[in-house]
């Protein structure tokens, strides 16, 4: 909300008023979505109504914002996207202190909101666009049971909107390794060993198939091949759904086998996927939180020492 501010003081000053409402609409919460969460939960007043109203006038002069050249379209577009930020943030966590899918389907449908926009933002004769999420918002929702708790997400919503054809879903996945996480949200991150994969899952099974090696599956081409035939056998294409380890900003090896893996029918909920057999931990450009090696420079992984 800052942002579109700061906007319209530069184009319209006296178009602000809406505004700076919706910001001190929040402003008893003193920046704590978790206390606005709460509130709204006890109390029936919100402000939606603040955060729709900024959207609604900032649209209604829309033609008068950008038509001064590309970049009076990329401010005007950057100002909308945060007004449409705020206004669908408000929602995300009027409807957290519910629970349920609801706020897992908002930032879904936000997801592919913005994808849309820029795409038609800068649409061009043979554009693209490249999206990187995790498999949980990569793959399709529906060929896991992500859809049996009605639970939508960007890999699904794009194939919806633009057609399978024009789409390219590609997974990753892998045997065993390292990796950089936390314990739990807001929690210090910290490199973890992966252990590995539980038998039964697809990253046991193509471990297995490959002998340990670095793998590409391709599940759709013009061609209905495959990049190693020999991995694609009748457990890939058949409906069977199989465990697939899922590893995000929280994870808990410890746990691994009880809550990490997601029954996936991998060959639909993918157009390809890339099998790391055993993967690093990356290197965060600021390494205080991280005690992997204690000689590393601080300028590791860039930069000069001797």
């Amino acid at each position: 909300m800052q942002a579109v501010i700061e906007y319209l003081q530069k184009v319209d000053p006296a178009a602000i008023k809406t505004a700076i409402e919706a910001c001190r609409c929040f402003e008893p919460y003193l920046r704590s979505v978790e206390d606005y969460a709460r509130a709204t939960a006890f109390v029936p007043e919100s402000c939606e109504d603040e955060v729709v109203e900024m959207l609604v006038d900032l649209r209604s002069k829309a033609s008068q914002y950008s038509t001064d050249g590309v970049g009076a379209r990329e401010a005007y577009f950057n100002a909308e996207q945060n007004a449409i930020v705020a206004k669908n943030a408000e929602l995300y966590y009027r409807k957290m202190i519910q629970c349920g899918t609801a706020t897992w389907n908002i930032r879904g449908t936000h997801t592919m909101e913005t994808l849309k926009r820029l795409m038609e933002f800068y649409d061009r004769d043979g554009s693209k666009s490249i999206v990187w999420a995790l498999n949980t918002h990569i793959g399709d929702a529906r060929y896991t049971d992500m859809a049996d708790a009605k639970m939508v997400n960007i890999g699904q919503l794009v194939r919806e909107y633009a057609s399978e054809k024009n789409v390219f879903s590609v997974g990753f996945g892998t045997y065993q390794g390292a990796v950089i996480a936390a314990k739990e949200w807001g929690d210090k991150m910290q490199r973890m060993d992966v252990p590995p994969a539980v038998d039964g899952s697809w990253d046991n099974l193509i471990h297995n198939q490959s002998n340990g090696r670095n793998t590409l599956l391709v599940f759709r081409d013009d061609n209905q091949r495959n990049t190693r035939g020999d991995l694609l056998t009748e457990e890939t294409r058949s409906n069977r759904r199989r465990g697939q380890r899922v590893i995000g900003v929280v994870y808990n090896p410890e746990y691994e086998r009880y809550g990490y893996y997601v029954p996936t029918n991998l060959a639909k909920r993918y157009d390809a996927f890339i099998n790391i057999d055993k993967t690093l931990a990356l290197h965060p450009l600021h390494m205080s939180e991280i005690k992997e090696d204690e000689d590393l420079p601080e300028t590791f992984p860039f930069g000069l020492w001797l």
